[in-house]
């Protein structure tokens, strides 16, 4: 049996997010029944099933694990993965790769698709993912994961089902597409990536960074380097409109307990219980 790196795991609503995020550490995430996952800084064993990846930026400890997750892929004889990620970054992993095949002396087969805010990624017919400008150090972007869903047009609602086949049948579109967002993704981020898209203030479930937790440490210079702070989260509390939001990408300054006890100081009713910190 090969045991997996350090992560954790939550159900809710019929959904699992698997993963772990620390600062300079490493961060990845997934979302196992849609078949996707967020940034590669490492990759447990049990994810290399999970066939789509959504890299935020290419930090290290967000992407370290893209030669590993692809060579593993194709040593387990595995159709060649599609990885999203920031088009001005699509050359310089390509090269990495490349420079990895020499080394390994075996290829590496994927997909890389660069992207960039305002694109949208249709996994299925029921998924597409939103791509969002985020604000970091380095280029950057966060993801929305929608569920489309077709809904009766109004002027159509008091029609039969055999009126409604027979509109259908000749070429009326009946139905009209709504999108339910489920999934916001930030990776890393100042406020801006949160403020510029209020988006994420309305998924069903947010996966968010919150690397600074104590009230002494300046948040000018947190904002500068592209993160944010547990202050920030309660200057937007009433913003937070999600059923469950994950705060991960904690600093390596604090202990797991220090993390916690900063929190529930800091946010003793958890965001009306609705906040998790992944430590």
């Amino acid at each position: 049996m090969v045991e997996n790196i350090p992560l954790k795991t939550h159900q809710f609503n019929g959904l699992t997010i698997e993963g772990y995020s620390r600062a300079a550490v490493q961060t990845c995430w997934r979302i196992p029944e849609l078949k996707l996952g967020f940034d590669l800084g490492v990759q447990p064993w049990d994810f290399m099933g999970t066939p789509n990846w959504f890299i935020s930026h290419t930090h290290l400890d967000h992407i370290a694990a893209l030669p590993v997750y692809v060579s593993r892929r194709r040593m387990m004889k595995m159709e060649p993965p599609t990885i999203y990620l920031p088009e001005c970054n699509v050359d310089g992993c390509q090269k990495l790769l490349q420079d990895f095949c020499r080394l390994d002396r075996g290829s590496m087969p994927c997909d890389l698709v660069g992207i960039k805010a305002g694109d949208e990624i249709e996994l299925s017919r029921e998924l597409v993912v939103e791509v969002l400008a985020t604000k970091h150090t380095v280029p950057s972007v966060g993801f929305v994961v929608h569920e489309r869903r077709k809904k009766l047009k109004p002027e159509f609602s008091h029609y039969t089902g055999p009126e409604l086949k027979d509109l259908r049948l000749s070429g009326v579109e009946i139905s009209a597409e709504t999108r339910v967002p489920l999934i916001g993704y930030t990776g890393d981020t100042s406020p801006p990536g949160l403020d510029n898209n209020p988006i994420f203030y309305e998924t069903k479930i947010l996966i968010a960074e919150m690397t600074f937790l104590d009230p002494n440490h300046r948040k000018e210079k947190i904002h500068k380097h592209g993160h944010m702070h547990l202050d920030d989260f309660k200057k937007r509390r009433d913003h937070f409109k999600n059923e469950l939001i994950i705060a991960g990408h904690v600093s390596t300054r604090y202990t797991d307990n220090q993390a916690l006890q900063l929190l529930r100081r800091g946010l003793p009713d958890m965001l009306g219980d609705r906040l998790m910190l992944w430590v």
